[in-house]
């Protein structure tokens, strides 16, 4: 097929800001209670420790800047909920419909390929390697 495969870069970018702002509102709602507050019974270094890798992963992400590292510790953190906050409660069951996982999964996987891809275009690193497609 390929008919989209010029605008590749474009959708990329598109997927990471939207990935990244994404990320960044879970942060919000466990830090300043946004978006429907904090979680009920949500312990307090998912509250501070996750809230604030959401957010800051998710405001760099979204903006490209140190995108491989802030993606790569959002993809740890989300495999890292998703097996605490998924695969346990429902006694190691590791299929993400099962288990209500299924967020955590595919930001953990999103995360992952943004870590391995970059920043691209549209982002702070391509602007201060000065590129041209920044």
């Amino acid at each position: 097929m390929g008919f989209l495969r010029p605008h590749a870069d474009r959708i990329y970018a598109l997927l990471r800001i939207m990935a990244g702002l994404m990320f960044m509102q879970h942060g919000l709602q466990k830090l300043f209670g946004l978006f429907g507050g904090v979680p009920a019974g949500a312990p307090a270094f998912v509250v501070y420790g996750a809230g604030i890798i959401e957010f800051v992963g998710g405001v760099l992400v979204a903006i490209g800047f140190l995108t491989g590292p802030a993606a790569f510790i959002a993809s740890g953190t989300m495999a890292f909920a998703f097996f605490l906050g998924h695969v346990i409660p429902a006694k190691g069951n590791l299929i993400p419909i099962a288990n209500q996982g299924e967020l955590a999964a595919l930001y953990c996987f999103v995360f992952l390929f943004i870590a391995a891809h970059g920043s691209g275009i549209w982002s702070v690193d391509a602007a201060r390697q000065g590129t041209k497609r920044a």
